[in-house]
């Protein structure tokens, strides 16, 4: 019998980077395209704000970028100093809170992609964010910020299945919606990896709550930070060719928020 485990999936970042970091290509090239067509000053300081395992972090490191994040989870943290030490970097990622933080340097491009935005619970913490960002970066620095917004019309994906390996080890990971609250604004998602080694095998289970938005009541939280304007958009095809004109149906969205 499988042994399963709960808890928070983020205090295992071996596992965690091994389904999201295996798959950073096409967002480390997307964030070059964005750095030299939207960003209207020369990038080189890069921050990311709920870093995690810091798996562009590294990349953009070794393309030789200045880069910092943080994250509030002291294992991930770990984790990306280490990966980042090992390779010759100075440990630049810091546990902070990314809705009260400030740089000792304003960096020129800021990146959030995978819906870690979407952890804030409320508007205030929201707004909070993106007021922090707008200080931490440089005028005419760019934030690329890719979340899921709550379609209004069609149906929504309600699962999604991942699987990855490194070496030995294996990871399969499902992530689907167990129920979402449109008043509250509370989306609630399982999510499980399940672990292979040549040893052993076991399954990790987490709840996560998401912050729901509809195309409207993003585009008016952006509306109240006067410092950024949207520069383009973009869905997860992370097509510079192809950008999105947000609609009721719109679901997957990268905003490119640049400083004003």
């Amino acid at each position: 019998m499988t042994q399963v485990l709960t808890g928070n999936l983020y205090d295992y970042p071996k596992y965690y980077d091994v389904v999201f970091g295996s798959d950073w290509k096409a967002e480390f090239e997307f964030l070059l395209a964005c750095f030299e067509q939207h960003a209207k000053r020369t990038v080189k300081r890069i921050f990311e704000p709920a870093c995690g395992t810091g798996r562009l972090l590294v990349k953009l490191a070794e393309a030789g970028y200045d880069i910092s994040g943080l994250d509030l989870n002291p294992k991930a943290v770990a984790y990306c100093n280490d990966r980042l030490e090992k390779r010759g970097f100075s440990g630049t990622a810091f546990i902070g809170d990314m809705t009260d933080f400030r740089l000792p340097r304003k960096a020129d491009a800021a990146m959030n992609t995978i819906n870690s935005f979407r952890h804030l619970q409320s508007e205030k913490a929201a707004e909070a964010h993106l007021r922090c960002m707008a200080a931490a970066l440089a005028r005419g620095g760019i934030y690329v910020l890719g979340l899921h917004l709550t379609p209004t019309r069609g149906e929504a994906m309600e699962e999604e299945c991942w699987a990855a390996r490194r070496g030995n080890l294996a990871v399969n990971s499902r992530m689907w919606r167990k129920s979402i609250d449109m008043r509250r604004r509370i989306e609630t998602v399982g999510m499980t990896f399940d672990v292979y080694t040549p040893s052993q095998s076991f399954q990790l289970v987490d709840e996560i709550h998401f912050r729901t938005y509809t195309a409207k009541q993003m585009q008016a939280l952006i509306d109240r930070v006067e410092e950024f304007e949207i520069a383009e958009t973009y869905d997860f095809s992370y097509d510079m060719g192809d950008p999105i004109e947000i609609g009721p149906e719109t679901e997957d969205v990268v905003y490119i928020l640049r400083k004003t």
